[in-house]
C-alpha cells in the first residue's frame, strides 16, 4: 500500500483500527500487560498519524468523500445509497482534537491504572470509545451518526463506572446512561422524520433538500434538544458533573472529547443540514407570492434570530450555573467539572450570536422595494472564537483533570479541605496546574485568551450585556482555580501529606504534551487560526460548497 492508498483509505482507517485494536486488546493483554499497553498506545499513534494525513489532504484539497461497499453510490437530488464518510474542514478540524485528547489519555492511563484491576476491558472499552468518537465526526450519514453515538455512550458508560467499588462511580455511570438513551431516542426519532420526508440519510442530500417545513422544525427541536442533553448544556446538564467527577482522569479527558463531539453535531446539523435556510442571504423582491427558495430566505429569518437568542440564553445560563457551582465546590474533581460546564457556553455562544445577528432590511431600488437578508459582520468572528475555543476548552480543562488525576495518586484526595502544600514536592504538576489556570481563566499569555477575546469582541457587537456576562463568567473562574491553587498547592503543608512524591514520568509526559500545545497556541494564535480553524469556518458556514462537495466528490 503507497501513500495516496493511505490517504485515499484514511476516513476508514482512523474508525477501522482503534475498532480493530479494542477486539484485540483482550488477546494482546493474554500475552504479557506492558505488550497490552503498548499495543494500546500504539494503535493512538497509528490512528493519529492518519488523522494528520487526512487533515492536510482536506486542508489542502477540500472536502473528500470516501463511499463504503465498494462501487458508486446512487445519488440525485433527492436520495443516496451506501455508507458515506464526507470530510471537509470542520470533520479534519474536530478529529484533530480527538487524536490529541487519545494519545495523551492512553499514555497517562499506563501509570494511572497501574495498580488497578480490570485494565483489559479498560483498554478495550477507551478504544471502543474512540472509534465510536472519530465515527461521530467523520460520517456524513445521520443514522450512522446515531450509531456511533451510541457506541460512545455505551463505552463511556461502563468506563464512567469503571471504580466498581465505589457505589458513586456507579451512579454516575447509570445517570449517564439515562439521559444519554433520552438523547438518542429524540435523535432517532428525529432522523426518521427526516428520512419518511426525503427518503434519505445522507447529511449533503438532507442539505439539499430541506424545506424547513413543519415536520423539519420538530426534528430541528428534537435532534438540538439530544445533542444538548449529550453536550452537558443547561438546563440538561445533570450528569455531566457526576461523570466527570467520578471516572478515572483519563476517562474524563475522552469525555470531554465526546461532549464537544456531540456539540460538533449542533454546528453541523445548524449551519449544514438546515443551512439552506438559516444561511441563505441575498436580495428579494418584496412581494406576496414569493415562492422557492425566496420564500424560504424571507420567511425563515424569523426562525433564525429566535433559535439564535434561546441559544445564546442557554450559553449564559449554562457559563452562570458552571461557575457559580464550581465556586461552591471542594470535592476538585467536581469543581473543575462544573468549570467544564461553563467553558460549554463559551462554545455555544458562537453559534447563537450567528443566528441572532441576521438582519433584514427594506431598500430601493428602480423604483421598487426589496428585501436585504445577511448577516452583520461579527457573526463570522463569533464563530470563529466558539470553534478556536472548541480546542483551547478541550487543552486546558483537560489539563486541569489530569493534574487532579495526579493529585489523586500522589495522596489518595480529591478533597481541597484535606490538601496543602503540593507545590514543595509536586513542582512539575503546580506548573501543569498553573498553566491550566491562566488558560482556562482566558488570560495572556495562553491560549484560552485568545479565543475568549474573539468572543467577547463579537458578542459585545451584538449586545454588550452578553459580551459583560461572559467575561464576568471568566473572571470568576480565575477566583474559583485561584482558591484551589492557594488551597491544594500553596497553603500550609498537611501533616499527612509531608510524604508526597510527584506522579510518574509518563503521567508528566501526558500532562507536558498538553501544557506545551497551550502554550503554543497561546503564543501564536495567528498561526492556529489561518491554518486550522478558518478552514473549519468556512467550512461549517458554507453549506453550498459542503453539498457541491460531496456530490461532486462522489
Amino acid at each position: 500500500m503507497n501513500i495516496s492508498d493511505i490517504v485515499f483509505h484514511s476516513p476508514a482507517l482512523i474508525v477501522a483500527i482503534p475498532l480493530l485494536g479494542a477486539f484485540l486488546t483482550p488477546l494482546v493483554a493474554k500475552i504479557n500487560d506492558k505488550l497490552r499497553n503498548i499495543f494500546a498506545i500504539l494503535i493512538a499513534l497509528i490512528t493519529s498519524v492518519l488523522v494528520a494525513i487526512l487533515a492536510n489532504d482536506v486542508f489542502s484539497n477540500g472536502i473528500r468523500t470516501y463511499v463504503f461497499g465498494g462501487g458508486e453510490p446512487l445519488v440525485n437530488n433527492s436520495y443516496a445509497i451506501r455508507i458515506l464518510f464526507e470530510v471537509d474542514g470542520m470533520n479534519a478540524f474536530m478529529a484533530i482534537i480527538a487524536s490529541i485528547l487519545t494519545v495523551v489519555a492512553i499514555i497517562y492511563s499506563w501509570t494511572f491504572l497501574k495498580n488497578h484491576t480490570g485494565q483489559d476491558k479498560y483498554y478495550t472499552l477507551i478504544l471502543l470509545m474512540i472509534a465510536g468518537m472519530f465515527g461521530m465526526i467523520l460520517t456524513g450519514d445521520m443514522f450512522n451518526f446515531f450509531v456511533f453515538l451510541e457506541i460512545t455512550s455505551i463505552a463511556s458508560c461502563a468506563l464512567i463506572a469503571f471504580y466498581t467499588n465505589k457505589g458513586k462511580a456507579i451512579d454516575a455511570g447509570f445517570k449517564y446512561i439515562v439521559i444519554s438513551s433520552i438523547g438518542a431516542l429524540f435523535i432517532l426519532f428525529a432522523i426518521g422524520i427526516l428520512y419518511s420526508q426525503y427518503n434519505a440519510l445522507n447529511m449533503a442530500v438532507l442539505a439539499n433538500s430541506i424545506s424547513f417545513s413543519f415536520l423539519d422544525k420538530i426534528a430541528l427541536a428534537l435532534l438540538i434538544s439530544g445533542l444538548a442533553m449529550k453536550a452537558g448544556i443547561v438546563p440538561m446538564h445533570m450528569w455531566l458533573p457526576d461523570a466527570y467527577g467520578r471516572a478515572p482522569s483519563s476517562v474524563t479527558l475522552l469525555l470531554v472529547g465526546a461532549t464537544q463531539a456531540s456539540l460538533y453535531g449542533i454546528f453541523r446539523i445548524t449551519l449544514s443540514i438546515f443551512g439552506k435556510a438559516f444561511n441563505t442571504t441575498g436580495t428579494v423582491l418584496k412581494s406576496a407570492t414569493l415562492t422557492g427558495d425566496e420564500l424560504i430566505m424571507v420567511s425563515s429569518y424569523p426562525n433564525v434570530i429566535s433559535i439564535g437568542w434561546i441559544l445564546i440564553i442557554l450559553a449564559i445560563l449554562t457559563m452562570i450555573i458552571g461557575v457559580l457551582m464550581a465556586l461552591k465546590q471542594s470535592n476538585l474533581k467536581r469543581l473543575i467539572a462544573f468549570a467544564a460546564l461553563a467553558e460549554i457556553g463559551y462554545m455555544l455562544l458562537g453559534i447563537g450570536v450567528r443566528f441572532a445577528s441576521k438582519y433584514s432590511e427594506i431598500v430601493k431600488m428602480n423604483n421598487q422595494e426589496y428585501i436585504q437578508i445577511g448577516f452583520h459582520g461579527y457573526d463570522i468572528s463569533a464563530l470563529t472564537g466558539s470553534i478556536f475555543h472548541i480546542i483551547n476548552d478541550a487543552l486546558d480543562i483537560g489539563l486541569l483533570f489530569l493534574v487532579a488525576g495526579a493529585i489523586y495518586i500522589a495522596t489518595k484526595e480529591t478533597s481541597l479541605n484535606k490538601l496543602g502544600g503540593l507545590a514543595r514536592n509536586m513542582k512539575y504538576t503546580t506548573v501543569f496546574f498553573i498553566i491550566g489556570l491562566i488558560a482556562v481563566s482566558g488570560l495572556p499569555p495562553m491560549n484560552g485568551f485568545a479565543s475568549k477575546l474573539i468572543i467577547y469582541e463579537s458578542t459585545f457587537q451584538l449586545n454588550p450585556i452578553i459580551g459583560i456576562i461572559a467575561i464576568l463568567a471568566s473572571i470568576l473562574l480565575l477566583a474559583v482555580f485561584v482558591k484551589v491553587l492557594h488551597s491544594a498547592f500553596l497553603g500550609p503543608k498537611i501533616p499527612n501529606l509531608k510524604d508526597v512524591k510527584e506522579v510518574p514520568k509518563s503521567m508528566l509526559f501526558a500532562m507536558g504534551i498538553i501544557a506545551c500545545i497551550i502554550i503554543i497556541f497561546g503564543l501564536f494564535p495567528n498561526i492556529v487560526i489561518d491554518n486550522i480553524i478558518q478552514p473549519a469556518v468556512n467550512a461549517i458556514t458554507n453549506h453550498e460548497a459542503y453539498i457541491r462537495g460531496v456530490f461532486n466528490g462522489i
